[in-house]
Order: C-alpha cells, then structure tokens, then sequence
C-alpha cells in the first residue's frame, strides 16, 4: 500500500527523526507524569508546555478495533482497497492510540485484542521511514 509522506514540522520533527532511527517516541509530561501522541505544544491534561519531552517506548499493543476501508477518496489509496484500518492501543499507555492498515493482515481477518508491534517502512519517494503494525503470532 503507498504510503502517505509525512511532511514534519517543528513539533513533529522529533517523532519523524526517531522513526529513521526505528524507535518509537512519544511526549512525556514530566509535571503530570502523562504520555501523549499526537505531539501538541501543551499537555492535553495540566496545560504545561515546559515540560513536555520526548520519551521512547516499547512499541508494543493490542487491536481495539478496526473497520476495512472499500471506497477511499484518497486516489494514492484507492488501487489497494480494501484494506484494514486499525485502532492500536499501546501497552505501556492504553490512552495512546495509532492507526494502521496491518501490513500482512488480509482484510476483514483483523484479531481484535491480538497482540501488534511497531514496525518502521519506507515511504515509496522518500528517506523517511514511517511506523506501522503488524500482528504478533
């Protein structure tokens, strides 16, 4: 499936930079004690700007849920449709969700609860690499 060029801004630099590098950050609220993703300037929970930083994680979650795309509006998409759109959860946080397609996963045969790892793709056109899940056996 193509996939989509990130373009990183100054707030998301630091995520896209450590995708290059195959680990998986997110903000880390040093005041609050709070992970979040996607990167905001401030806390999503007490408002702090000061004290957010960038944390690594495990890259490890569960499926919470999914649905299979049939008819994107999105041209680049539209050649490998259907395809599956998964809700990850990471384990260290279950607040934190991502989305995937789940490369390997046929659509529809998505195993929901089943146990995902983060995996780093390139991007067809780019020296980005970008996160994805796949399906542990």
């Amino acid at each position: 499936m193509p996939k989509q060029i990130p373009v990183p801004n100054e707030l998301s630099k630091p995520f896209w930079d450590a995708c290059n590098q195959r680990k998986l950050v997110v903000q880390d609220c040093t005041s609050c004690n709070r992970l979040q993703y996607p990167p905001a300037q401030n806390c999503a929970k007490c408002g702090s700007a000061a004290h957010l930083q960038w944390k690594q994680v495990k890259g490890r979650g569960h499926i919470m849920e999914y649905f299979v795309v049939r008819d994107s509006r999105i041209r680049r998409l539209q050649a490998d449709q259907p395809f599956n759109l998964a809700v990850i959860t990471l384990d260290e946080d279950p607040g934190l969700n991502f989305l995937s397609n789940l490369p390997g996963t046929p659509p529809g045969e998505v195993p929901v609860g089943g146990a995902v790892e983060v995996l780093f793709e390139p991007v067809e056109g780019s020296d980005q690499l970008i996160h994805e899940w796949r399906v542990v056996k």
